[in-house]
Order: structure tokens, then C-alpha cells, then sequence
């Protein structure tokens, strides 16, 4: 599993010598703060807040690396955001909002929130934790603050692409969710939004890197940029069927 995997790995780095160890979680497993106010690694949180079996398996794989910590280990906790740029294969589920953004597949929104950052800048937060980040603590990866209407409006003005303008109650997608979880079970595929992202969708998680930027240097690269190479990577891929209309 998730959590008996990291102790695995865990176990065998420190038995291997390895000077740092740095642990990839998620913002997932923090505390949100409520109302959309920004949270942080201190912000309070326990297993009950988390939603679905996911975010429960990452909240108590960290845990487990917290508890590697503390016992000795030289482990580092990094805890990325939603990262947005290239070669985002499968793809995340933000990297499917912005093909079915393309694909013209998004008529509407709701509203919610989430903090963006180039995946670019990921990558080099985790080297920058491995030279500077301290034993035992958490860092977010992250960047800007947005809700995803601002994000879709940016894509419009990138693409040039109209932006959907109907916003959507939160119960509406969670039932769809719903049937389409049930649907993809019995069918043998995979919903195309998970029961999961839409009950999380009520939540804005909104988070402030302030320490990832003052401890170990990370960088904020221009949040549209990333977005314009994810666009461009995806129409060169064949993730999109034609030209924009």
C-alpha cells in the first residue's frame, strides 16, 4: 500500500546511508483553513478531514515519514500543489480540465479554488529541500492562489478560446460524480471525474509557500506561462482533435 510502501522506503534509505532523504506528499494531506483562507504546513489537520481513500493513504503515508523523523532519519517533507505545465501524460486531473478547456468540453464551472504552480518549479523544489530544506519539517510547493474561473479565464485569454460563463452548484457535479463512479465500476473504466475531486471541489485550497520560498529559495515562475506551454503541449500531442474554435 501507499503508507506500508514509504516505511519500506524509508526503512531502506536510512539503512542505505543516504545523507537527505526528501519525501514527495501533497498539499492533500494539510489542514485547510476555513472559508478559503490560506493555509500552511502548521495549519491543523487529522484523518477525518481527509476525503476519499487517496488523500487518507497520503495523509498517513506522511505521517509516517513525520514519525521516520523524528526517530532519526534525514528526511525532508515536500508537499507540491497542483502543478500545471508540460509533459502531463496521463493526464492530472488539472491537465484534463485545461484539454477539455481546448476540446471546448468545459459549457461550465463551479466554484472553487486551487494554487498553481510550474511543474518546472516543482522539480527544482525538490532539489532545493534535498540541499537546504531541515530535517523533519514540511514545505508547500506552490504559487499563486486562484479560483478556477480565473484560471479558465486566463486560458481563454491564451487560447482565445471563450471561457464557460455558467457557474454550477456544488450538489450538481457530485451527483454526476456519483453515477459516474457507479457507472465506471461496473463498466471496468475509470469516471471521468472521480466521486472524490468533485466532494473536494466545496473546499478552495488555497495555500501560501512562504516557507518553501524563504528556506530553501524556491522559485514562482509566471503562473501563465506554464499554462501556455501545458496549452501548446497538449494540441502538439494529440490531446486535442483539430484546430481551435
Amino acid at each position: 500500500s501507499n503508507v506500508d510502501g514509504t516505511r519500506h522506503l524509508l526503512a531502506a534509505a536510512a539503512e542505505a546511508g543516504a545523507r537527505r532523504i526528501v519525501y514527495t506528499s501533497s498539499v492533500g494531506a494539510l489542514g485547510l483553513e476555513p472559508g478559503g483562507r490560506t493555509a500552511t504546513e502548521t495549519t491543523p489537520v487529522s484523518i477525518a478531514a481527509m476525503i476519499g481513500h487517496y488523500k487518507r493513504s497520503k495523509y498517513l503515508a506522511e505521517r509516517a515519514a513525520v514519525e521516520a523523523a523524528a526517530a532519526g532519519a534525514p528526511v525532508v517533507i515536500v508537499n507540491p500543489s497542483t502543478p500545471v505545465g508540460e509533459l502531463d501524460v496521463k493526464p492530472t486531473p488539472t491537465g484534463r480540465i485545461i484539454v477539455d478547456f481546448l476540446a471546448r468540453r468545459m459549457p461550465a464551472y463551479v466554484d472553487t479554488g486551487l494554487n498553481l504552480i510550474d511543474v518546472r518549479d516543482v522539480a527544482q523544489g525538490h532539489l532545493l529541500a534535498a540541499e537546504h530544506g531541515r530535517v523533519g519539517e514540511k514545505y508547500i510547493l506552490g504559487h499563486r492562489n486562484v479560483t478556477l474561473v480565473e484560471m479558465l479565464r486566463m486560458l481563454a485569454d491564451i487560447t482565445g478560446l471563450r471561457a464557460p460563463r455558467l457557474r454550477l452548484p456544488h450538489w450538481l457535479p457530485v451527483g454526476a460524480a456519483a453515477l459516474a463512479t457507479g457507472w465506471a465500476r461496473l463498466a471496468g473504466g475509470e469516471p471521468r471525474v472521480p466521486l472524490e475531486s468533485a466532494r473536494m471541489a466545496r473546499h478552495r485550497m488555497f495555500f501560501d509557500a512562504g516557507r518553501a520560498v524563504g528556506e530553501l529559495g524556491l522559485v514562482q515562475s509566471p503562473i501563465r506561462e506554464a499554462l501556455g506551454r501545458a496549452v501548446r503541449w497538449f494540441e502538439e500531442n494529440g490531446y486535442v482533435n483539430g484546430p481551435r474554435r
